[in-house]
């Protein structure tokens, strides 16, 4: 047996998995986001901590004899805290990567460094969102928190409060802006330039190494046996690719949940001015050998959300946000939202983009806004998807698609419209939590490749649903595209940059 954890923005959960890849139990429980007192958010590392205990206890309970051979961690990436470095108890609270305290020390990292220097060696641009930045707004907001502590992402903070052990796998190292992705190695010159040791960072091990086993006081809590192998499977998007064939039959993915990306593929090479040109983020892949490129959109998940929030008195209900979409027009609604509401990812990373709607008129309604803000979140993701082929060199025809998302089956056809290509939904029911098994699999020897992991826990790869566009929506939405969104989030951010 295996246990997988995908610990997510939104939401936590837990599976058990058998040798074959069958899903046998799952756990799930909300992973709520507080605001401090001076108004930065985050998430309590105590209570995060008591949330996984609760769903591994869950999965195990009335399982006397339970052998689980493997525990696979993969949760969102960016997000981390400070720990200390002997003990493992929490110095800081969890930050969130979408929490932009850290915005004046990314400006400082990047006045400083030579920026595409820094892309070929860690494959990102300079973001608050990163390792490095939130580790410059902890020294500077209470420096003796850093002392004998250690900065881990929440996958690695999770292993070492089941194995007593810290280490970070290449996947979430290469979200800290201090990692060097051809050498694999933290990059201690950089480090020092910023006055912050070495130290301050765990050991890096390749994506389905081994961090620890299960210690007995934790074995004992949780009804596991000791010695149970604890396995890093990393960045969940990049994770999540392993289970809808991104790696290693090829091909691209799409991930739909509070923020949305493109994930690919390539073997491991110099980037290039054309890959920074991009917009995109690169970072090594778990499969040996391969990089992944990722287009990511902080707030498309995050976009439905806040409507939800504001269309009523009462947050609306899933099933009323579907009621409302099927009442509305199949058509292009002609409302342009830019869906900038945590600023704008790739192709033109901006932190300090806004949103907005542009075309509102007296006759809209909710049922207008909702597919409004669908639609901008499709545009966002045909601009990523268009430059991923760019730089790719060849054409994205069909993309297989995960997440929350993938339930509003509105969203779907709209993407697909939009796009203009095929859409297809796999036969995975949880796409990280499964790319988690995977990696544990083959970590522990349950599998002896990615490739045989693959097959035993997606089969063939069997599509649930299949959205094609529709020839006259998607030429109406072309025309929108070409003519106002990418004329208007490019006039915001001319506005903005005068």
């Amino acid at each position: 047996m295996i246990i997988s954890l995908d610990i997510g923005t939104t939401n936590m959960k837990a599976g058990l998995f058998d040798e074959r890849g069958r899903l046998l139990a799952s756990a799930n429980r909300p992973n709520e986001i507080r605001t401090a007192a001076d108004s930065f958010s985050y998430y309590d590392p105590e209570q995060l901590w008591g949330n996984i205990a609760a769903m591994i206890r869950q999965l195990t309970a009335g399982k006397p004899g339970l052998a689980v051979r493997a525990i696979g961690i993969t949760s969102m990436a960016e997000s981390g805290l400070l720990a200390d470095r002997s003990t493992g108890k929490p110095r800081s609270p969890i930050l969130p990567w979408f929490e932009r305290c850290s915005l004046d020390q990314a400006k400082a990292i990047e006045d400083e460094v030579d920026a595409f220097e820094q892309f070929q060696a860690t494959g990102l641009r300079p973001s608050f969102k990163y390792g490095l930045a939130k580790l410059l707004w902890l020294k500077e907001r209470n420096e003796d928190s850093l002392r004998s502590a250690v900065w881990l992402s929440v996958s690695s903070y999770i292993a070492s409060r089941l194995t007593g052990k810290v280490a970070e796998d290449y996947t979430l190292a290469a979200r800290s802006y201090v990692f060097r992705i051809a050498e694999k190695q933290w990059d201690a010159p950089l480090l020092r330039h910023f006055g912050l040791e070495e130290e301050l960072l765990p050991p890096v091990v390749p994506t389905g190494s081994a961090a620890g086993s299960v210690t007995s006081a934790a074995a004992g809590a949780l009804g596991l046996t000791a010695g149970t192998q604890v396995f890093l499977a990393g960045h969940d998007h990049v994770c999540a690719s392993l289970a809808v064939g991104l790696s290693p039959r090829g091909g691209i993915y799409n991930s739909i949940g509070t923020a949305e990306t493109v994930v690919g593929s390539f073997g491991e090479r110099t980037l290039t001015e054309a890959d920074y040109a991009s917009g995109l983020a690169y970072g090594l892949h778990p499969v040996p050998g391969q990089l992944f490129w990722l287009g990511g959109h902080s707030s498309s998940g995050g976009s439905v959300e806040w409507l939800r929030e504001v269309i009523g008195e009462e947050k609306a209900g899933y099933e009323r946000i579907l009621e409302l979409l099927d009442e509305a027009s199949p058509m292009p609604s002609g409302i342009i939202y830019l869906p900038y509401l945590s600023g704008c990812g790739a192709p033109a990373p901006d932190p300090y983009a806004k949103a907005a709607f542009i075309g509102l008129a007296k006759s809209h309604g909710r049922r207008e806004l909702l597919r409004a803000v669908l639609e901008g979140n499709a545009y966002q993701m045909e601009s990523i998807r268009r430059c991923a082929e760019a730089v790719s060199g060849s054409p994205i025809r069909r993309l297989r698609v995960v997440g929350g998302g993938v339930r509003n089956r509105h969203w779907l056809q709209i993407k697909a419209d939009v796009s203009g290509i095929a859409l297809e939904v796999p036969d995975i029911p949880e796409a990280a939590l499964t790319g988690a098994a995977i990696t544990a699999g083959v970590g522990s020897g349950v599998y002896a490749s990615f490739q045989e992991a693959s097959k035993a826990h997606t089969g063939e790869g069997s599509a649930k649903a299949v959205f094609t566009p529709n020839p006259e929506r998607h030429a109406r939405y072309s025309e929108l595209y070409e003519h106002r969104f990418l004329t208007y989030s490019r006039m915001l951010s001319e506005a903005r940059l005068d």
